[in-house]
């Protein structure tokens, strides 16, 4: 199957390698719901070589800077609880963390998450974590830019390997809030 974004080889539905993806990005992909049928979910093989965004591009096709997200994990901190969060903004853009991101987690700290908290919650790979098998009680916050795109690169979990998904898709995961101007420049 041909991918509708980027120059790769071969794209195939995400149900039919789930061998290729981690355990949590695995099950959630086995149980999808949604009005986004899960075989519209793709599974991009990719060098890990080329994971920065910059030297990806020129690889696998300059307009998937437009049309890639990253989700990064996000602590908020308050009262000496700590509260975890994912964020899914556009490549070209950075997550609103200490403004419209703290607000939003009732927060009176809010950072990334230290890279081993970041992997051990997720059961993902630094580098390939994706919004889809994230803990379900994690609220996922992306930005509306994401929603409004038909197609959307991804981690898939793993640095090898993207996934590309209808970027409606986004705002029917568990725990998702879809929110305006999440991605600053």
């Amino acid at each position: 199957m041909r991918a509708p974004i980027g120059t790769f080889d071969h794209a195939t539905p995400a149900p039919d390698r789930l061998d290729d993806l981690t355990a949590p990005v695995a099950a959630a992909v086995r149980a999808w719901s949604g009005s986004v049928p899960a075989e519209q979910i793709l599974y991009v093989d990719t060098d890990p070589r080329w994971a920065d965004t910059a030297v990806f591009v020129e690889h696998y096709g300059r307009d998937l800077i437009e049309r890639s997200a990253n989700c990064v994990v996000v602590a908020g901190k308050r009262g000496g609880e700590t509260a975890l969060a994912a964020c899914v903004v556009l490549s070209t853009t950075r997550a609103d963390v200490n403004g419209l991101v703290r607000r939003r987690l009732a927060a009176r700290k809010a950072s990334f998450a230290p890279m081993d908290t970041a992997t051990g919650e997720t059961g993902m790979e630094y580098g390939g974590i994706t919004p889809i098998g994230l803990p379900e009680n994690w609220p996922v916050l992306v930005d509306a830019a994401v929603v409004d795109l038909p197609y959307v690169l991804v981690g898939s979990g793993r640095r090898q390997g993207k996934l590309l998904v209808p970027g409606k898709a986004f705002a029917e995961l568990p725990g998702a809030v879809v929110l305006e101007g999440l991605g600053v420049a």
